[in-house]
């Protein structure tokens, strides 16, 4: 097993000369060449040779990798998939006896002394099964006594802050001023944020009244992105709310920032923080948006680092995407949704009843129903039955994406910011994939095209060229501009080209010469565009043998779209995504909820 490991400098996917019993297993590209180092390292360092374990241990590794906290033995046969062009019968490959493979996996000191952790037939790392435990514990420990609470002041503000239909949302909001721990479940469009803010305003009116100075609130997003859309979300609503001067001061006083700025990152790791269980948060409330994204690491992270007298709120989509890292913290947590202090919001304000029934067939795995409002075409939503790996046929989202190029090119070209950035919130091109026909990589380019063709003095010759549209790939926090902003290049008076972005809802001019990580932005993954709404979408779907086509995918792409949605892909497509959730294997539902 200590034999040494070369990597196939003509396949990437495949290791020289791995150790018999993984060697299958890398060449039907189950196992990933690190995979099979790390797991051949580990037997190595605890001196064993035993084959059924270096699989076991490869598998752990591979888990996280692929989302999952830990690999099932009894199940992984037959629930293992792979993302390569020939086919695999993953059944044949030489999987060991489960019995057997638990007895021995059992005995060894990986598991006794070292790195695994094996809870019946599930095989972990050692860190994620401890987060796992760490997170639910903590979490119940939020769930202990209630903080003290003016019930005529929070019953009074809950009436003048919440109008008629806002049942679901006063709910919400009563949680977290009663309770240490709340979530605000929804999907786009449902007051999520709306609520945020009400919070705010009913915590500080609650101080008010104990005579004490404004709770310290952190509001926080796993982007930078997504804070600074939460942040100016919460200034907007605070400026209609009926509240005094002073607490709509202390709302607008809120800044929000990443998980990881507010837990300071210390440099060099991507998984220590200054504030942990010895030395807590100050804050009193922690308000975390696009929970979605938050991997268990980062949860864990999160929670041992609020005080137990604290409160958390935690503020997501479950239905959407989850973090590209292990987990589906949130989607645990909300559970079944029958939980003290979790409400679930589903009065959709924001698009039309088209996108909304849609959007609701899919997030409930019902694919006849999502077909059956497809073919209906009710307002706002075009169904074009066909692949979408080439341009045939989809004379709609060219004619869709020239317009909003055309208008996005004559602001920009007339040194107007403002109605240039207001053109590029109105269309965009979603795609599941980076590469292939079916991706950003292939579609971005087209629609270039497209618009050097159809646009009279339209010219993409030059790098900053007017009406260009950009999108910032990594944080600038000196620029206040964060990965996956978006932008447009705009002409100036004196012939030179600005950068336009918008901040706070103003025009905020960035010199190009400042921009260092920004890609032309004309199509973007759909993982990507969580967190922004377009007035149209147009979203390109994959064959259905691609991985990356799920239920939390194509409810993702649906409600991006606030007035029109345009979906290319077959009905086999369609079909396999609302059938096929993402199946993260994850222990923290079963830790929180029991066999629920």
């Amino acid at each position: 097993m200590s034999e040494l490991l070369d990597a196939d400098p003509f396949e990437v996917r495949r290791v020289l000369r791995p150790p018999p019993a993984l060697r299958a297993f890398n060449e039907a590209g189950v196992l990933a060449p690190a995979d099979v180092h790390v797991a051949v390292r580990l037997l190595t360092l605890a001196g064993e040779n035993d084959p059924d374990v270096a699989l076991a241990a490869a598998l752990a590794v591979r888990a996280p990798r692929l989302g999952h906290v830990y690999a099932d033995l009894a199940t992984v046969r037959d629930t293992t998939v792979v993302d390569v062009e020939e086919p695999v019968d993953i059944a044949s490959l030489p999987w060991p006896d489960v019995g057997a493979w638990i007895a021995r996996l059992s005995r060894s000191g990986l598991v006794h002394d070292g790195p695994l952790r094996l809870e019946g037939t599930r095989v972990y790392l050692d860190r994620y099964w401890r987060e796992e435990r760490q997170i639910a514990t903590d979490l119940r420990g939020f769930a202990g006594e209630a903080p003290a609470v003016a019930g005529d002041v929070l019953a009074e503000g809950l009436a003048r802050l919440f109008g008629p239909g806002d049942d679901a949302q006063r709910r919400a909001a009563d949680a977290a001023v009663r309770r240490r721990l709340a979530v605000v479940a929804g999907g786009p469009g449902t007051g999520k944020t709306t609520t945020v803010a009400r919070i705010a305003a009913l915590l500080a009116e609650q101080a008010a009244a104990a005579g004490a100075p404004p709770p310290l609130i952190a509001l926080a997003a796993p982007t930078g992105k997504a804070a600074a859309r939460l942040e100016e979300a919460v200034h907007d609503e605070a400026r209609r709310l009926d509240v005094s001067d002073d607490v709509r001061a202390s709302l607008l006083s809120l800044g929000a920032s990443t998980l990881h700025r507010l837990l300071g990152r210390r440099r060099g790791s991507h998984s220590r923080f200054r504030h942990q269980r010895g030395n807590r948060l100050p804050h009193d409330v922690v308000v975390v948006d696009e929970t979605s994204m938050v991997s268990l690491s980062l949860m864990a992270r999160l929670v041992e680092a609020v005080r137990p007298d604290a409160r958390l709120v935690l503020v997501g989509d479950p239905g959407q995407l989850s973090s590209i890292e292990a987990g589906a913290v949130l989607g645990d947590i909300v559970g079944p949704a029958t939980g003290e202090g979790i409400v679930v919001l589903d009065r959709v304000h924001r698009f039309g009843g088209g996108i909304a029934a849609l959007a609701g067939a899919v997030r409930d795995g019902d694919a006849d129903a999502a077909l059956e409002v497809l073919r209906a075409a009710p307002e706002g939503v075009v169904w074009l039955e066909q692949d979408a790996g080439s341009e045939e046929g989809l004379e709609l989202v060219r004619r869709r994406a020239v317009d909003a190029g055309r208008a996005i090119f004559h602001a920009a070209r007339d040194g107007d910011a403002e109605a240039a950035l207001g053109a590029l919130g109105a269309f965009r091109l979603l795609c599941a994939h980076r590469r292939g026909p079916y991706g950003v990589a292939a579609w971005g380019p087209q629609v270039e095209g497209w618009l050097a063709a159809d646009v009279a003095g339209f010219s993409a010759d030059e790098r900053w060229y007017p009406g260009r549209p950009l999108m910032v790939t990594e944080n600038d926090y000196a620029l206040r501009l964060y990965n996956g902003d978006t932008g447009v290049v705009v002409a100036g008076a004196d012939g030179r080209t600005t950068a336009a972005f918008e901040r706070r809802g103003e025009v905020m001019p960035v010199a190009p010469s400042r921009l260092e990580s920004v890609d032309t932005v004309y199509a973007m993954t759909i993982h990507k565009a969580q967190g922004s709404q377009f007035g149209t979408a147009a979203v390109l779907l994959p064959d259905r043998a691609s991985r990356l086509l799920t239920r939390e995918l194509l409810y993702t792409a649906i409600t991006r779209a606030r007035e029109e949605l345009i979906l290319a892909g077959t009905e086999d497509a369609v079909r396999a995504a609302v059938e096929r959730p993402v199946a993260r294997a994850s222990g923290l539902r079963e830790l929180l909820w029991g066999g629920v």
